[in-house]
């Protein structure tokens, strides 16, 4: 089982500057969550949509490794989609990622994003990793 500890280990060792940590992680979900959003704070206040994008992003990278039990580093989007449906106010972005599909070399996650309330949500979004192949 891959843990919430060895992945921001994996983290602090190959991303050193990464803009986010891990929360949560199973076989089924992951959540992420952002560590330094005010440079992606816009005029008005609103965090930025790539800030977004980036954090739902994360959200299935931390997922992919724990849907497969391992560490996965060279795990890469194939396809992501995200739809803003309101203003991201706040000082801090979480990300849930929950497995739909996984496949041999393909997992597939819908990610909701939000800032205070999960149940008021600044985004949803949906993707796929490609898995590559364990090395033996």
């Amino acid at each position: 089982m891959v843990s919430v500890d060895k992945i921001n280990q994996m983290l602090s060792e190959l991303w050193d500057v990464a803009p986010v940590t891990c929360l949560e992680v199973s076989e089924t979900h992951a959540v992420a969550a952002s560590t330094d959003i005010e440079k992606d704070i816009r005029p008005g206040g609103s965090i930025s949509g790539p800030a977004q994008f980036a954090i739902a992003d994360s959200a299935i990278w931390f997922l992919v490794s724990g849907a497969l039990g391992r560490i996965e580093p060279m795990s890469v989007t194939t396809e992501l989609s995200i739809r803003y449906l309101r203003p991201a106010l706040g000082e801090q972005l979480v990300a849930e990622a929950v497995l739909d599909k996984m496949g041999r070399s393909t997992v597939v996650a819908t990610v909701r994003v939000w800032t205070t309330d999960k149940e008021k949500p600044c985004a949803v979004a949906q993707g796929s990793y490609f898995i590559p192949k364990e090395k033996t």
